[in-house]
């Protein structure tokens, strides 16, 4: 990875994560060209980790000027750019070429009409966590890529987490779990701050308590590899305070509630792929 070139376009919060993940990995700053909108973004991102960058507001062809020369083209824009800008970089991009695409719902069938015979595609689905170096991201092939250039998209994301090489097929549905998940939690905390506050607690004690608990809940889970439902079952006393509120939370079958938002979240998805076909 190290000899590599690399290209990140549309360098916002998740391309910059990757970015100091690269960076931290001992890829070479001046191995890596970047795009933003704002020439102040732009400049920041050269002044804080030494890369080149561009400007697309300032100059019509910075995606071009980033993608010249790259082995590894990072796509980091908004869904439905993903097509435009492929468009757009198609005539600099190498003939050995690997593109590795963030974005959702966007196939690689659909990226692989857009460049030439022999550059290979990449899907990669990073959630937020990234941004901090605990994210979990699944990448799957296109019908070009070679294991070498599985292997170089893997480790360029456990730069910021964990991945998980699945079938493309899986990777929508996967990102209505690991994808959407954060937000799903963020929804829970949310609910169970204002539940504090409804009890009686501060503004600060309920954020305290809400965010301590969902923090060391996972951090135990993590570090036991303990069925989730074993750890459930030593919190719940038999006929104690935690079996009431668990019979309660049961009672609105929060299995089919998950998924029918997961499947919701994938049938979006699924029309986003339409979208850009």
């Amino acid at each position: 990875m190290e000899d590599k070139t690399y290209a990140i376009l549309g360098c916002g919060s998740m391309g910059t994560a990757i970015l100091a993940g690269m960076i931290k990995g001992h890829i070479k700053p001046e191995k890596i060209k970047v795009t933003a909108k704002r020439v102040e973004s732009a400049a920041a991102l050269a002044k804080k980790f030494h890369v080149t960058g561009y400007s697309t507001d300032y100059q019509p062809n910075a995606n071009s000027l980033a993608v010249e020369g790259a082995q590894i083209v990072l796509l980091a824009v908004k869904p439905a750019y993903i097509t435009q800008v492929l468009d757009e970089i198609k005539h600099v991009l190498s003939e050995d070429a690997l593109v590795i695409s963030v974005a959702a719902g966007v196939t690689t069938a659909t990226m692989e009409q857009f460049v030439s015979s022999k550059v290979a595609v990449i899907r990669a689905m990073p959630n937020t966590p990234a941004l901090i170096n605990k994210g979990l991201t699944g990448i799957s092939s296109g019908s070009r890529v070679s294991a070498d250039q599985l292997k170089i998209a893997t480790e360029l994301f456990d730069g910021v987490g964990k991945t998980l090489v699945i079938p493309e097929e899986k990777i929508d549905a996967l990102s209505t779990i690991s994808g959407s998940g954060p937000a799903y939690v963020f929804y829970f905390i949310e609910e169970f701050i204002k539940t504090s506050i409804a009890m009686g607690f501060s503004q600060e004690e309920a954020y305290l308590l809400v965010s301590e608990t969902f923090a060391g809940a996972s951090d135990l889970l993590v570090s036991t590899q303990k069925d989730p439902a074993d750890l459930r079952r030593q919190v719940t006393s038999p006929n104690g305070t935690t079996m009431r509120a668990v019979a309660v939370l049961e009672e609105g079958n929060l299995h089919d509630l998950f998924l029918k938002a997961t499947n919701s979240a994938l049938a979006r998805a699924k029309e986003i792929a339409q979208e850009m076909k």
